[in-house]
């Protein structure tokens, strides 16, 4: 139906087009404006076009003496699935063509070690590929193995052979296999994307026939047959593809260029690409028979000698010829097929430019092949510079950075090998057991990726731990300097930062990330985390926890870890007293993650991590006996206080109690043990999207801790009545309330009532300057002041000097 439509439209073309414009205007009563020359071409690129037509309207017609085999059952459902489902992307039909080849390649390469005379028909191992404008055809050539008559009939048929449909029904349901795929020839009818119709030309050592094969899109048969161009491809195989009208972009050569470098560029075998370019050239003169002695006795004639030679020096005439140049696009190295001890570190770095498309060095990297029930090849790579999303904070915008290849093939450049925390590394992986073409939706969800997976990560964290066990090298011993009396000068060298710290600086985010994701690897992981402590000195000076283990006291039992928001804050802070006194070392945790993956962590090396901001704070060196006689006292003896302080205070503390770690401070308020701390709180209050002021949610309320030595403490007791049932005085009750504000304050906790505590302070301030009242003194009503008469304005250009000759001024006279 569709031909029909063309022929007709061709038809009507023509007759249209028949009639001169000269002779459509003359009915019209004007004359034609157009020269017979003009004429002439219009003419002859109407007919042009009609013959194009009327070309593509002629109903298609089989390569001569070739025969016609019909596809089996099923063929429709088949390039149904192949067109609509099995590939997203149209521009992965390139990718299959010339992974077709390279096989074809591979295999006449192994079949000639023992047979050499195999190439002597072609010796070069090479794909070519070639664009048609005007035809609107793109060919892929390739000098492979070839196949016969059978090979075509039996290889470009196989879609429709024998277990097809049971896969459509089982791919249906979902229950195929995808691996399945590659044993119906699914990868060269991708060809059909883009195609209305694919020709086939191939040539094998074993047949001295050069073979075609041939089908229209949609079609229930395809045709073989003998070349009727005769054998040229000496061997190989050539595929034509007719494309659709939608698919012209791929005649041009940016966009050609771009797909094989994006899919083919580590093939082992060369790709080349033949551009048309059109060139201007001097246009060639006419030979005459004119001799030179007649061309000298014209040029004797001539009497302006100068007009010959200005006529001599004028531009030559230029005119257009069509030029093709082969271009070499896979010339990048695949050197991960490469032996590792035979790669420099010079060619590491510079695959690394390649692969993260960035300037500068890589970190580190490990080149290594996994082999076992799967099989690949990997080169992975830590970055010296932080991805532009992470250092954002934007970790999920971050893209996939290895490369999934199959043979040298890119399947996906953004394909999930690797976990979220680990996004960062870029590389490639190579195997050799993946489905070639498969979509990479349903790639994803295959077995043999999931184990890659696992082993990818795995060698991951092992590259990140080699990198932070690597040794510094020491620079060698500078020549002494000594000064002008013999003495030698002693320079104070800046300590040399190990590499590793350089790069945790920047990365250490997402290994913290890690411990929260990844609770297979969290050990390891952990591990490789790197602190700042109170015994660490210095910018780049910092502590991973096995150091830290290793240097804990004796009867220590936890590791102590010390929530907050900066450094400073915490080597002031109240929690840290007892610490210092006792010296013992406590990590600062300073980065928002740090009480998440705490959370998740819990322990490290059987040591449990211990919030020194919360409740239960207890030290193994002391005597417990003594230490709880002490308490009891204590206890006892100030029980009156916390009692009328757990009534002073209501709801805004969950318990007051006497405090066996505070060191200086009079009070501080700390979190109970399996509460939020004050610095969390701090955390979620900062968030974008916080509804606790809308939801009505009360702060967290923590354990008034108050220190029994302290003068404060001891007369705050001292100040209450002997009698539970006299009243308090305000002052008092202020002073308590002060001290609770500061013990908030000091234990990171924000003032609950902002308002109250003004007032307060209002009250003490007034107390203490004894002011009586804080009524306003009455508004001053200053004397109206006379009006100052102004100053006579000077002007230096109105002074005529004549005028001043003749005066003294201290005892001069101004004259000329």
């Amino acid at each position: 139906m569709i031909r029909f439509h063309k022929l007709a439209l061709g038809a009507a073309f023509v007759a249209a087009v028949g009639m001169s414009p000269s002779s459509i205007v003359g009915n019209v009563g004007q004359v034609s404006a157009l020269t017979p020359e003009e004429e002439a071409t219009e003419a002859a690129a109407t007919a042009k076009a009609a013959e194009q037509i009327l070309k593509e309207a002629e109903p298609y017609a089989p390569p001569a003496g070739s025969s016609s085999f019909e596809y089996e059952a099923e063929v429709h459902k088949m390039l149904d699935i192949v067109v609509n489902s099995l590939y997203t992307n149209k521009d992965v039909f390139l990718r299959e063509l010339i992974s077709n080849a390279s096989d074809a390649l591979d295999k006449i390469r192994f079949m000639s070690v023992t047979k050499p005379e195999l190439l002597d028909t072609k010796k070069e191992l090479e794909v070519r590929i070639e664009y048609d404008d005007e035809a609107k055809t793109l060919t892929i050539r390739d000098s492979g193995i070839g196949m016969t008559k059978d090979d075509l009939i039996k290889n470009l048929g196989t879609v429709a052979r024998s277990g097809t449909t049971n896969f459509v029904k089982a791919l249906g349901e979902g229950a195929a296999d995808v691996s399945m795929i590659g044993m119906f020839g699914v990868g060269f009818y991708s060809t059909f994307l883009v195609a209305d119709r694919v020709t086939v030309a191939s040539k094998n050592n074993d047949d001295e026939t050069q073979h075609i094969w041939e089908s229209l899109n949609g079609e229930a048969s395809f045709h073989v047959g003998p070349d009727p161009r005769g054998n040229t491809l000496g061997r190989g195989t050539e595929i034509t593809l007719h494309l659709k009208e939608d698919a012209e972009e791929y005649l041009s050569p940016y966009k050609l260029k771009e797909m094989i470098r994006h899919y083919s560029e580590f093939v082992t075998h060369p790709v080349f690409l033949r551009e048309v370019k059109t060139i201007q050239v001097p246009k060639e003169k006419e030979e005459t028979a004119e001799s030179d002695e007649e061309k000298k006795d014209d040029i004797d004639d001539i009497e302006d000698v100068d007009e010959i030679e200005e006529e001599e020096e004028k531009e030559p005439e230029m005119e257009e010829v069509t030029t093709y140049e082969y271009e070499h696009i896979n010339t990048d190295p695949a050197i991960w097929a490469r032996d590792k001890d035979e790669i420099t570190d010079e060619e590491y770095q510079e695959f690394w430019k390649v692969v993260s498309k960035e300037g500068g060095d890589a970190a580190d990297w490990s080149h290594f092949n996994a082999e076992g029930n799967i099989n690949f090849k990997s080169i992975l790579y830590l970055p010296n510079e932080i991805p532009f999303a992470l250092a954002q904070g934007r970790p999920d915008e971050l893209r996939p950075g290895l490369r999934l290849y199959v043979r040298k093939v890119l399947i996906s450049d953004e394909f999930d090998l690797m976990p979220r925390y680990l996004n960062f590394i870029k590389g490639v992986v190579d195997s050799d057991d993946l489905p070639l073409n498969v979509n990479r939706e349903t790639l994803q969800e295959s077995k043999i990726i999931k184990i890659i997976k696992k082993k990818l990560v795995r060698k991951a964290i092992e590259t990140i731990r080699n990198l932070a066990n690597k040794k510094i090298e020491e620079d060698e011993p500078e020549e002494a300097e000594v000064d002008a009396d013999g003495n030698p000068v002693v320079k104070d060298k800046p300590a040399k930062v190990h590499p590793y710290i350089q790069w945790y600086k920047k990365f250490g985010l997402s290994l913290k990330m890690g411990c929260i994701d990844d609770s297979a690897n969290r050990d390891k992981l952990q591990k490789l985390l790197r602190f700042k402590s109170s015994k660490t000195k210095g910018e780049d000076e910092y502590v991973s926890l096995q150091e830290y283990v290793d240097r804990m006291k004796d009867w220590q039992k936890d590791i102590y870890v010390f929530p907050g928001e900066n450094m400073k804050t915490l080597e002031e802070s109240s929690f840290m007293d007892i610490f210092k006194e006792k010296d013992i070392e406590v990590l600062y945790l300073t980065e928002a993650i740090d009480e998440f993956w705490l959370g998740h962590s819990r322990e490290f090396d059987g040591k449990k991590y211990r919030d020194i901001t919360k409740e239960g704070i207890t030290f193994s060196d002391e005597d417990e006996d003594l230490a709880k006689r002490r308490n009891k006292v204590y206890t006892d003896k100030f029980k009156p206080l916390t009692k009328f302080l757990k009534k002073l205070f209501g709801s805004n503390v969950m318990k007051v109690s006497i405090s066996k770690r505070l060191g200086k401070a009079p009070a501080i308020v700390s979190a109970s043990e399996y509460g939020q701390s004050a610095n969390m709180d701090r955390l979620q209050r900062a968030q974008a999207y916080s509804h606790t002021a809308e939801q009505g949610i009360h702060m967290p309320t923590g354990i008034l801790e108050l220190n029994p030595r302290h003068p404060f403490i001891i007369k705050l007791l001292e100040s209450l009545p002997e009698g539970e049932d006299q009243e308090v005085p305000e002052s008092v009750k202020d002073a308590a309330w002060m001290l609770f504000d500061t013990a908030t304050m000091s234990g990171g906790f924000p003032i609950r009532d902002p308002k109250k505590y003004a007032a307060r302070m209002t009250r003490t301030l007034k107390n203490n300057l004894g002011v009586e009242s804080l009524a306003l003194a009455d508004e001053i009503d200053p004397p109206v002041e006379e009006e100052e008469p102004e100053e006579p304005q000077f002007n230096v250009d109105d002074i005529n000097l004549d005028d001043l000759e003749g005066i003294n001024i201290g005892g001069d006279t101004m004259s000329d």
